[in-house]
C-alpha cells in the first residue's frame, strides 16, 4: 500500500507581464513578479503528485500555515483513499473557512492526491476521471490588460499567432472605448472579442443600467457586443444575473471563478445566473468538484469554460478537468510568465487554437531543484488588492 511520507508546502515567484504597459502590474504587483503555492505530496515509492492553491497569489505565507497545518491529515495516508482524507481535510478547516482560504489549500491537497492516484494508475488525470479520449481543448486567449494601443496590438497580434479567435479582455463600465478599439483592431485578424468586467469582488458593483448603458455604446462604436460578459456584477448582487441574462440575450454571461464550493456555483447554474460557468480547480475544492460543475451545467443547459489563470499545475488541473468533464473551451492566459511552461518535461502545443496537453501519467508535471532555485519565491512579488487608479497612466482609445 502507498504511503504519503512528506507534505511539503512551496512557493515560487516569477517575472510577469510587461511592468511598463500591463495594467495589472501597475496596479498590483509593483515587483512585476507573481507567486504560485504549491503542494508537494511525496510517496514511499517514490512519486511526487503537485497541486496548486489560488491564495498564494495573495497570500503566500497564509498558504504555507495553512498546508502545514492540514499536512498531519495527509501523512503515513494512501493517497487513493480520496473521499476519506478530504472528509478530514475538511473537518480541520471547515468550521472557520468552509468558503474561504481552506478551500484553496483543500484544493491543492485535493489536485496534489489526484495526481498521485493517476500516476499510479500509470494514466493521466483525465483518463482517471473518465476522459474516453485524449482531444484537444479549444482555447480563448484572456489578457487585454495593456495601457498602450501599441501594447494592446501586440497582444492582438499574439492571440493571432496562436490561431486563437477569441479575446477576453478586461473592461470595466467606463471603458467602451476601449472595448470597442480592441473589437475594430480584432475583427481584421477575425478573432472576437470577449470582456472580463472584474466586478466579481466589488461592493458596490456596477448596475445593471450600467451595463447595458455600456453595450449600447459598445455596439454602437464597434459593432458587436461582447462574445461573452464575465464577472458583471458584484456580490451583493447575485440574485440579479438572471434579470441581467434576459435583459442582454442572445449576449451570453459568464462567472464563478472565486466560488470555494461546488454546492455554490451549482446553486448559482440552476438560479439561471450563467450561459457559462467557470469554475477554478484551485479554488473551487479540486478536480472532482470541478467535475460536479461539469454535471450541473449539463443538467441546465449551461456551459464550462474552467478558468485557469494560476501557474502550470493550476491550468493542468483544470485542463485535465474539462477533458474528464466533457468541456470545449478552456481559458489561456496570455500574460509572459515563464513558470507556467517550466514544469512540463515535454511543452505543451497550441496549435490553430486548440491546446494539445501530454497524454502522460498523472498531471504530466515535474518539480525539479533547479525549478526552485530560479524562482525562489520572493516577498515582493505578493498581489496588492487595495489599489490607486491614479498610478495608470492616461489612456486614449479613440
Amino acid at each position: 500500500m502507498p504511503k504519503i511520507v512528506r507534505v511539503r508546502p512551496v512557493l515560487l515567484s516569477a517575472p510577469y507581464a510587461d511592468p511598463a504597459t500591463s495594467a495589472e502590474v501597475i496596479l498590483h504587483l509593483p515587483a512585476a513578479r507573481r507567486t504560485i503555492g504549491m503542494v508537494e505530496l511525496t510517496l514511499d515509492n517514490g512519486i511526487v503528485g503537485l497541486g496548486e492553491g489560488y491564495l498564494a497569489v495573495f497570500a503566500p505565507h497564509v498558504f504555507r500555515s495553512i498546508v502545514e497545518l492540514v499536512a498531519p491529515v495527509l501523512q503515513g495516508r494512501d493517497p487513493r483513499e480520496l473521499a476519506p482524507l478530504l472528509r478530514e481535510l475538511g473537518l480541520t478547516t471547515g468550521y472557520w473557512s468552509w468558503q474561504g482560504a481552506a478551500q484553496h489549500v483543500i484544493s491543492a491537497c485535493e489536485i496534489a492526491l489526484q495526481d498521485c492516484r493517476a500516476q499510479l494508475a500509470g494514466v493521466s488525470v483525465a483518463r482517471l476521471l473518465g476522459a474516453a479520449e485524449h482531444r484537444p481543448l479549444r482555447l480563448y486567449a484572456s489578457g487585454g490588460d495593456s495601457v498602450t494601443t501599441a501594447a494592446m496590438t501586440r497582444e492582438l497580434d499574439a492571440v493571432a499567432a496562436l490561431g486563437i479567435d477569441v479575446f477576453k479582455i478586461r473592461a470595466r463600465r467606463h471603458e467602451a472605448a476601449k472595448t470597442a478599439w480592441v473589437q475594430r483592431h480584432a475583427r481584421p485578424r477575425g478573432i472576437a472579442i470577449a470582456v472580463d468586467m472584474t466586478q466579481n469582488l466589488a461592493i458596490p458593483s456596477q448596475t445593471i443600467a450600467d451595463i447595458l448603458a455600456y453595450l449600447g455604446e459598445v455596439t454602437a462604436r464597434g459593432g458587436a457586443a461582447p462574445w461573452f460578459l464575465e464577472e458583471a456584477l458584484g456580490p451583493e448582487e447575485i440574485r440579479r444575473y438572471p434579470e441581467l441574462r434576459r435583459r442582454t440575450a442572445p449576449m451570453r454571461i459568464a462567472g464563478g471563478e472565486i466560488v470555494t464550493t461546488a454546492a455554490e456555483l451549482a446553486e448559482r447554474i440552476d438560479a439561471g445566473c450563467y450561459d457559462i460557468a467557470q469554475p477554478d480547480a484551485t479554488v473551487l475544492g479540486g478536480i472532482g468538484p470541478t467535475l460536479e460543475v461539469f454535471r450541473a451545467a449539463a443538467g441546465a443547459g449551461a456551459e464550462v469554460f474552467v478558468h485557469s489563470w494560476g501557474g502550470p499545475v493550476a491550468m493542468m488541473a483544470n485542463y485535465h478537468a474539462a477533458l474528464a468533464g466533457g468541456g470545449r473551451m478552456a481559458e489561456w492566459p496570455l500574460p509572459f510568465f515563464p513558470l507556467r511552461a517550466a514544469l512540463l518535461p515535454g511543452a505543451w502545443r497550441v496549435e490553430r487554437g486548440e491546446l494539445h496537453v501530454p497524454d502522460t501519467p498523472g498531471l504530466g508535471l515535474r518539480l525539479t531543484p533547479e525549478i526552485e532555485r530560479e524562482y525562489a519565491f520572493r516577498e515582493d512579488a505578493v498581489y496588492r488588492c487595495l489599489t490607486d487608479p491614479s498610478r495608470l497612466p492616461p489612456m486614449s482609445w479613440e
